[in-house]
């Protein structure tokens, strides 16, 4: 996680002194505009994190072995692509639950197929795109994506297993 923040520090601390000298008010509306994200999204992303945390403290490694583990099977990668499906938010909620699942004893395999499940199904984002785009473009954009999760997740556990 250090080189990311690292990269993300210096990008944010060049584009703050490229709007400081810009001298159109810029910065303040940025700042002002990232300090309402800020708030909007932390209380969301700190109960994402005592999820995922709590996660792995109360559920004993060998149930989460068992279910969503390397050797939970095609059962695992069905309930990693249906908890991933339904799960909402933004991936600073699914990816602490996926990342703590991993640490938990999770196979990568399942925690792919929840990823790709989050992103391509996005259950919860549904009502939404139904209500821009109509029934029709939602029923084949799902229909499309609707046995990749599975397979991404099938494909990493058999190309990928045991490389955390």
């Amino acid at each position: 996680m250090l080189i990311p923040t690292i990269i993300m520090g210096a990008i944010a601390l060049a584009l703050i002194l490229l709007a400081y000298f810009r001298h159109q008010g810029e910065l303040a509306t940025g700042m002002k505009s990232s300090m309402g994200m800020t708030v909007e999204v932390l209380p969301l992303l700190l109960f994402a994190f005592i999820v995922a945390g709590l996660a792995q403290a109360m559920i004993p490694k060998e149930t989460v072995a068992s279910w969503v583990g390397e050797e939970s099977g095609f059962r695992g990668l069905l309930i990693g692509t249906m908890a991933g499906g339904f799960i909402p938010g933004g991936p600073y909620v699914s990816l602490p639950i996926a990342a703590g699942f991993l640490k938990a004893g999770a196979g990568l395999g399942t925690m792919v197929a929840f990823i790709a499940a989050w992103s391509l199904w996005g259950i919860s984002r549904m009502p939404l795109e139904v209500g821009i785009m109509g029934w029709k473009f939602t029923g084949i954009r799902l229909a499309c994506t609707f046995f990749f999760p599975p397979i991404a997740g099938l494909l990493a556990h058999i190309f990928f297993s045991g490389t955390k």
